[in-house]
Order: structure tokens, then sequence, then C-alpha cells
């Protein structure tokens, strides 16, 4: 298949359904996947009552997941499976209940089994929540 051009984005997307009909996880916590591109990948989240913490905002872990997802899926948009090899967030804002949170992860770097991803959370208002950087590792196998 080419690397570019329609048929990757065709691969991307056909990867994106796959993967997300196997992620009970993202499902659960109300994810939705808003576009999807090769090295691309943009997902949003309602906050509800039951993701707040003791100071009633967003617990950073649920902010962590929807940016870790969007991670995953830019990662593996190539229909090559690839995991999490690290990562680290920097939380700049806090997010309110009925807040829609939207993490939209970028390929920075692709070299060999090794990719660096960056992944931007905003709310509806498009104010910056979080800022995180994955490191991927391509492992044996194909996601479909």
């Amino acid at each position: 298949m080419a690397a570019g051009g329609e048929d990757a984005q065709a691969l991307a997307e056909a990867v994106a359904a796959a993967m997300f009909a196997r992620d009970p996880a993202s499902q659960a916590l109300g994810m939705t996947i808003d576009a999807i591109a090769p090295g691309y990948a943009r997902m949003s989240m309602p906050i509800r009552a039951d993701m707040l913490n003791g100071h009633q905002t967003c617990h950073g872990g649920f902010i962590f997941t929807l940016a870790d997802s969007a991670f995953a899926f830019a990662c593996n948009s190539y229909n090559l499976t690839t995991v999490g090899a690290g990562c680290t967030i920097d939380y700049l804002a806090p997010v309110r209940e009925g807040d829609l949170l939207t993490a939209t992860a970028s390929e920075q770097a692709l070299a060999g089994k090794s990719g660096i991803y960056d992944v931007k959370v905003t709310n509806q208002d498009g104010r910056t929540i979080a800022l995180f950087r994955g490191k991927s590792h391509r492992v044996n196998g194909v996601v479909i």
C-alpha cells in the first residue's frame, strides 16, 4: 500500500475503526474519534460528574487517558502494531463538569520502530488544558 494519499487515509480509517471497536475503556469514557489520518488523531471526551476529584475538577487521570488514547490511535494509524514506550504530561488548566475536551495527536518524528507524538488537549473554548508527549515503539504484527 502507498505511504501517502487515499490508500494511506483509508487504511488509517479502517485501523481506527477496528481499534475503537475493541477499546472498551475509551468507549466507556464517552470518547469519540473526530479525525484520523496517518500519524494523526483527534479525539473528544465530555467530562461527567463521576470524573471529578475532591476539588470538583476533572481528575488528571481522565485527561491523561484521553491524551493517551489519541496517541495510541495516531501511532497505530499505519496498521503496524505500536505500543507506548513512555510519556509525560503537563497539566495547564482545570477542567470542570460539562466541559468537552479534545486531544489532538500529531506525529513529530518516526525513525525505524520509534516515534514521538505530541498531544494537545483543549477544552470547548480552545483553551489549552494539557500537553502530552508520547514515545512509541513498533512491535511485531498488524492491527487489522
